[in-house]
């Protein structure tokens, strides 16, 4: 008697694999190009917490001010909109920290539409577009670099990428939930482009 092919011992393997494998690709994030230049950094929004960037996205703003203050980069670009449990915008919020930080206000840009990664770098094309910046550093976190380089390159954006070198995300405990949520928004990207 021939033993009964089981299609779930074969999928289930597959799928850890395949979680897996993505799961590095993810971590070890895209190639950055050491001391990269750039007209703006963009940096992706976080969320805000009353009228102060939550640690998250302070740390983001915090390493757009060292490549303007580096010289890597000529102005700064901060997106995100307000939320409805926040006061300010997201922008708003890099915008107040980044001048607190003695950037010039005419070296600063935001937008204040957009709430997604993908929303975020379509609002932040039409910013550069309109201030005639054609190349950008993108700022995120370590872990959804990937990602928003995946995006940056669908929607023919001229960008390397440009990870905080410090992050939230420092244990495993912090580091696994933001991963697998990564994992799936990846995918989500893939299959539907958002």
């Amino acid at each position: 008697m021939k033993p009964r092919f089981n299609l779930w011992r074969a999928i289930v393997p597959a799928l850890i694999g395949w979680v897996g494998a993505i799961g590095y690709w993810i971590a070890v994030g895209p190639e950055e190009v050491p001391d990269a230049r750039a007209d703006v950094a963009i940096v992706l929004g976080a969320a805000v917490n009353g009228e102060e960037p939550s640690p998250v996205f302070r740390e983001r703003i915090a390493h757009g001010i060292a490549l303007y203050k580096d010289g890597r980069v000529q102005k700064l670009l901060f997106t995100g909109a307000r939320a409805e449990r926040e006061v300010i915008a997201e922008s708003e919020a890099g915008l107040r920290m980044a001048l607190a930080a003695g950037v010039p206000g005419e070296d600063i840009l935001t937008e204040n539409e957009s709430v997604t990664t993908m929303h975020n770098l379509v609002e932040a094309q039409l910013v550069m577009r309109d201030a005639g910046a054609e190349t950008a550093l993108i700022v995120s976190d370590p872990l959804h670099m990937r990602r928003a380089m995946e995006m940056a390159e669908a929607l023919g954006l001229d960008a390397e990428a440009s990870a905080t070198p410090t992050s939230r995300y420092q244990s495993l405990s912090t580091q696994a939930p933001f991963l697998l949520r990564e994992i799936y928004f990846m995918h989500r990207f893939w299959l539907f482009g958002e």
